[in-house]
């Protein structure tokens, strides 16, 4: 039986997922190197900043999700976090001291913020239910392919220009302008839904809440992948090395994000998410254990089937549980809670990495995800599952 093609919007902004992460990806995986070799902050400054960076994101995602409830307007909240981050990062290469950067990172974050929660809920309205789980794998498959373009044309630089990190920097601004143009042009709300809404009174169902603290219980164990970058350094992959590295990851998280949605649409939401926080955890308590550079080059490719198996399924799953008209809401909420545990979980993996060591820090992280999986495992879906 022939599949149905995914809505157009949903390609293009997969296209726009493309272009953006490419630009974000040229400069990530060389931010931890860049802290500490250029401007001299350590480990513990370094969790500050992701996690106050992406609590703040998440914040924004509950306001703007709900703000493209009231006015059915997805679109615009979409373009203007994609410009604003693409504004924010050229900057970077100007940088001289730690809290310029702290602030131009805050600033690509708050971007995310505004856009996340309104595509995630643009995705979900045009998509029909039995198709939602492809839809959203399509789209983080070319995120993540994104990812490896990003690193693959940093390290091109570097080899170019060798210790040159601001100019990697600086020429991360192009790709962005390829998002915005495709967002622009190929990209629609919806048909039927560009008037104001009255804000629906009535609560979110009970299942969505008991699903919303498992993955904030998870995120309490899930830190900041700097940390993996700076534990691959610190058993001998090189400098030049982590873009390949880095690329090599997503290649994994690009190739396995589509068919795990497939999986979710024939074998169950919760089934699938179970599956990658136990993968989750044995990766974790890996990286706890890896003893030279070899074992880092196979940890990040296993780690990257986690992310196939839950990024797009955790998405698809907000939007199965909750109706069209509290869609941008919950993924507000499903947003939120992730920012609120990123800040805790990166400053607390932080401070034991540098006080106890990786070890005691990466088994902290596997424990919680095993807790989370517990959770998410005696979650019953007693409410009748929402369709748009």
């Amino acid at each position: 039986m022939k599949k149905s093609p995914l809505p157009s919007s949903v390609r293009s902004l997969g296209l726009v997922s493309l272009f953006n992460d490419a630009a974000s990806e040229m400069i990530y995986p060389l931010l931890p190197a860049f802290l500490t070799g250029v401007l001299g902050v350590g480990a513990v400054a370094l969790g500050a900043l992701e996690g106050v960076a992406e609590s703040l994101s998440s914040i924004l995602k509950l306001l703007s999700g709900r703000w493209s409830d009231k006015f059915h307007k997805r679109k615009a909240p979409t373009l203007a976090g994609y410009a604003l981050s693409g504004f924010a990062r050229p900057f970077m290469a100007l940088t001289g001291a730690f809290w310029q950067l702290f602030s131009l990172r805050l600033l690509d974050r708050v971007g995310k913020g505004i856009r996340s929660a309104p595509r995630d809920a643009l995705i979900a309205d045009v998509t029909p239910p039995e198709m939602r789980g492809r839809a959203f794998g399509f789209t983080r498959a070319l995120d993540h392919l994104g990812a490896v373009v990003g690193p693959l044309l940093a390290a091109g630089i570097l080899l170019l220009a060798p210790g040159h990190l601001r100019l990697v920097f600086g020429l991360a601004a192009i790709p962005v302008c390829g998002a915005l143009l495709i967002l622009i042009f190929g990209v629609k709300d919806k048909p039927g839904s560009a008037k104001p809404a009255q804000v629906v009174k009535t609560p979110l169902n009970p299942t969505f809440w008991r699903y919303l603290f498992c993955v904030f219980l998870f995120t309490l164990g899930n830190s900041s992948d700097a940390f993996l970058l700076l534990r691959a350094q610190s058993l001998g992959v090189s400098l030049a090395a982590i873009p390949i590295l880095w690329a090599a990851f997503h290649v994994v998280k690009s190739v396995t994000s589509t068919p795990g949605g497939r999986l979710s649409d024939r074998w169950g939401r919760k089934k699938t998410i179970l599956t990658g926080w136990i993968w989750y955890a044995l990766v974790y308590a890996g990286f706890a254990f890896a003893a030279d550079a070899l074992h880092v080059w196979g940890l990040f490719l296993a780690y990257g089937i986690f992310f196939g198996l839950t990024e797009g399924v955790e998405r698809a799953y907000v939007a199965d549980l909750v109706g069209e008209e509290k869609r941008g809401y919950a993924f507000g909420w499903y947003h939120l809670a992730i920012g609120i545990g990123a800040l805790p979980a990166s400053l607390i993996f932080g401070a034991i990495y540098q006080s106890f060591g990786a070890h005691a820090a990466f088994l902290m992280g596997a424990a919680l995800a095993l807790t989370a999986g517990i959770g998410l495992a005696m979650v019953k879906n007693s409410e009748k599952i929402e369709k748009a």
